[in-house]
């Protein structure tokens, strides 16, 4: 492995708009480096939110952003032109597991196209030292075994969405034989926290229990998750960054203990409760009911991240009574 220091370049991140784009977009600017970022602004859930977050990062001289879509290649091209990005960390995708069933062109198109695009544009690179790009917990589909390690089989996704991220490491591990690309997947684990995903349980949960709805629990409350937090997904990659592999790598990033939904609703309820987005006699048991598992959910994950420990010295440490107090806090001021 070869290390690499983050300032020598520009640093291209797509989907800069996103939960995960925006908080390593953040991060890189804390330390001093150059970002361009690219995003399309779709509508899949609030442009709103994407552009309160995109403001936070214009804040900054060193971020330079491009209102574009990575499925379109003389957008990816031009950037790669202008910018000459040094290092890639490719998080644009369309997200979501239960949408890849009813909308499954968003996936082709973002997924699949996108990421073919930014490969052929790291390949026609001189500048290019190493492309990161996401990979998601979801291409371990039904596997029994636990916890998932990256020298599993993946040979069984449950929805197209996973079938599309499985697609992802197979091109770029092509692309890595073939044309010599250093190139490093990172499988994401449930990732929660501020400025998150709205269509994520944990957003979704509460803001219908801030306005009076009923939540739906998924498997009957019997589902594991390992949750990750924000700060240590960004950490996580921050690190692989700088690490150039010597051929194709893969990595999870997850926190490695996964907790059962209905604790995890419990600890998110006392959290909007201190938080004062829900008052302190709330009647919670009259606000959620227990319904099956939906297509394309698997009931576990949980990740063994010895791998990432090993090559990196990191492993994911922030606790859900943490991480979940401090989105509690920021949805709180988020909706003043």
């Amino acid at each position: 492995m070869i290390k690499i220091d983050l300032h020598d370049g520009n640093i291209l991140v797509t989907g800069s708009a996103g939960f995960i784009g925006s908080a390593l977009s953040q991060r890189l600017l804390d330390e001093g480096c150059r970002v361009i970022g690219i995003d399309n602004m779709n509508d899949y859930y609030s442009v709103d939110l994407k552009s309160y977050r995109l403001q936070q990062l214009e804040r900054n001289e060193n971020f330079k952003f491009i209102h574009g879509d990575i499925s379109n290649a003389d957008d990816v091209r031009k950037i790669f032109d202008e910018f000459k990005p040094f290092i890639v960390v490719n998080l644009a995708a369309q997200a979501g597991v239960r949408y890849s069933i009813i909308n499954p062109d968003a996936y082709i198109q973002s997924n699949i196209i996108g990421f073919y695009n930014i490969l052929e544009a790291c390949r026609r690179s001189e500048n290019l030292r190493h492309l990161v790009f996401a990979s998601s917990s979801s291409v371990y589909g039904g596997n029994t075994k636990i916890p998932f390690s990256t020298d599993d089989k993946t040979d069984n996704p449950v929805s197209l969405y996973a079938a599309t991220k499985k697609s992802n490491e197979l091109l770029a591990h092509a692309y890595s034989h073939l044309y010599g690309i250093k190139a490093t997947g990172l499988r994401f684990f449930t990732v929660y926290g501020p400025a998150g995903r709205p269509d994520m349980a944990y957003f979704k949960f509460t803001d219908t229990l801030k306005n009076g709805g009923t939540i739906k629990i998924f498997n009957y409350g019997k589902c594991e998750r390992d949750f990750t937090y924000i700060d240590d997904i960004i950490e996580g990659v921050y690190r692989v960054m700088q690490g150039v592999p010597e051929k194709f790598s893969v990595y999870n990033i997850g926190g490695g203990k996964p907790e059962n939904l209905l604790e995890f609703v419990e600890t998110l309820q006392s959290e909007l409760v201190r938080a004062g987005i829900l008052p302190e006699n709330y009647d919670f048991a009259a606000h959620r009911e227990l319904v099956p598992l939906q297509p394309g959910d698997v009931p576990v994950t949980f990740a063994d991240s010895s791998k990432l420990e090993r090559d990196f010295n990191f492993t994911p440490r922030i606790n859900i009574h943490e991480g979940l107090r401090k989105f509690a806090e920021w949805y709180a001021e988020y909706h003043k």
